[in-house]
């Protein structure tokens, strides 16, 4: 019996929710090892070489998942899609933020943030940390969640496997420094392309709701002059949508780094790392009833 992927999409919402990440052995832990294993043989700060490793990992494991989905059947799929989402995790570790704040353990929360930003964060404050954490969401919530929700409903296990490796290998290699910049170029482009649409359809979502109309002109003033194409959208409607600043310059490896001011309100406090994630589960749910509709009124 075939089960269409946008019917599964909410029974992977629910296992991700019930579940959460495997503790231990994640599919994607041991992948991360191998690209670390294929980016030490084959960087020699060449971009071909980067197109090379990047076909060596993604491919044979794309048309493995292709061939296993099509012989094991719709639950197969179903677990992949489980595996591939990451929103319980997103949210567990932002909410150790929050707690840790409201504790008022700046040390603590200033060590938990640095667990999911890349910005130096040992002299960040309150307002800071919050933004950092606030940010964080809203971006990883487009690449972790809309957009691996996004590829299942179009391709199942195989789709979203293919973006889910993908965007690490993005996260690992995707890096503009002397021994990424040219490695790494073709898997942060790849990353891009799979993400626009999705980044776009997770800013939509954050317009929805929150504040509307400041979101939509934040995403379309400030949004498109953001250094990553996908993220800009995402964290100005977001960042509209609730009525924050976020942006502005931030500290990356010890260097300070020009960034604009997103979004428009006041500063981030501690609660607002709560709204953003509630805003982001309003809008997961939302899809899943999308999926829902779009597979009815296509039987």
């Amino acid at each position: 019996m075939e089960i269409s992927y946008l019917l599964l999409l909410p029974a992977v919402v629910l296992l991700d929710a019930l579940l959460g990440e495997p503790r231990r052995y994640h599919p994607l832990i041991g992948f991360g090892y191998l690209a670390n294993k294929i980016e030490s043989q084959f960087n020699n700060k060449r971009i071909q070489s980067g197109v090379l490793a990047w076909f060596l990992l993604i491919i044979p494991l794309a048309l493995a998942t292709w061939f296993l989905s099509g012989l094991l059947g719709w639950w197969f799929d179903l677990l992949i899609g489980y595996l591939a989402l990451g929103a319980k995790s997103l949210w567990q570790h932002a909410k150790q933020i929050q707690v840790a704040l409201e504790a008022n353990n700046i040390e603590l929360a200033r060590e938990r943030v640095g667990w999911i930003v890349s910005r130096d964060t040992s002299e960040l404050n309150e307002e800071e940390i919050s933004k950092a954490a606030v940010e964080s969401l809203l971006e990883n919530g487009s690449d972790a969640i809309f957009a691996t929700l996004f590829w299942f409903a179009i391709g199942g296990a195989t789709g979203v496997l293919l973006y889910r490796l993908s965007n690490t290998l993005d996260a690992m290699w995707g890096y503009r420094n002397s021994r990424y910049l040219y490695f790494g170029r073709f898997s942060a482009r790849i990353d891009d392309i799979l993400n626009w649409i999705p980044a776009r359809l997770a800013a939509l979502s954050y317009c929805f709701f929150g504040d509307f109309k400041t979101a939509w002109h934040c995403w379309h003033t400030q949004g498109i002059k953001w250094y990553s194409p996908n993220a800009g959208p995402v964290m100005a409607a977001g960042a509209g949508a609730l009525g924050l600043k976020l942006g502005g310059d931030a500290i990356y490896h010890g260097k300070l780094k020009p960034r604009l001011e997103l979004g428009m309100g006041r500063s981030p406090k501690p609660k607002d790392i709560s709204r953003a994630w509630n805003m982001i589960k309003s809008a997961m749910i939302f899809w899943c009833f999308i999926a829902v509709f779009v597979y009815l009124a296509c039987k």
